[in-house]
């Protein structure tokens, strides 16, 4: 059987990657912030993705988001190390569910020192809801959409017959009184 594109796996080499080795509520801490800064390459893996159809096709670009993300925590660790540990603390302690709502003191340290280093401000509320227009530099992929089949032409409906049961009713028709 002959070798295809479909048949294709990446290398170990090309797959290789450092990972960001943090828990849950580092990443729950830092999850704003880190959106806003890795906000470009985010939306170009996602669209590449939903071009794409094929992780295969998309390496670079998961790679490239891993890569900001350890920039932004290295950033992080190198400035606000104190500030954000004390936040993904209070976030990791504070009640059963990790909400923000009790650590707003913490957060509001964490921002301003991000704010101060990065020059980054907390994302407003919504801010990744919003529709954002995102101008790749990959180009689009080109697809061999088939075309649709003829669409027959529509009946003419003075040349149908009209069924004997339309006058007596179908339960007539079909021998019930």
């Amino acid at each position: 059987m002959p070798f295809t594109e479909a048949d294709y796996l990446p290398s170990e080499e090309e797959l290789k990657v450092t990972e960001l080795n943090l828990t849950a509520a580092p990443l729950r801490a830092a999850s704003h912030q880190l959106g806003k800064y890795c906000d470009e390459q985010s939306k170009e893996f996602m669209l590449c993705s939903r071009e794409e159809k094929d992780p295969r096709k998309c390496i670079y670009e998961g790679k490239e988001v891993t890569r900001c993300g350890l920039d932004f925590f290295q950033k992080i660790k190198g400035s606000c190390a104190e500030e954000f540990t004390s936040y993904w603390k209070c976030i990791d302690h504070s009640a059963y569910d990790m909400r923000f709502k009790w650590c707003r003191p913490q957060q509001a340290a964490f921002d301003k020192c991000v704010f101060n280093t990065i020059g980054q401000e907390r994302p407003a509320p919504g801010f990744f809801s919003r529709i954002r227009i995102h101008d790749s530099k990959r180009p689009a992929p080109v697809r061999n959409i088939p075309m649709p089949e003829a669409v027959p032409e529509p009946i003419d409906p003075t040349s149908v017959p009209v069924p004997e049961s339309v006058d007596t009713g179908s339960r007539i028709a079909a021998g019930f009184k």
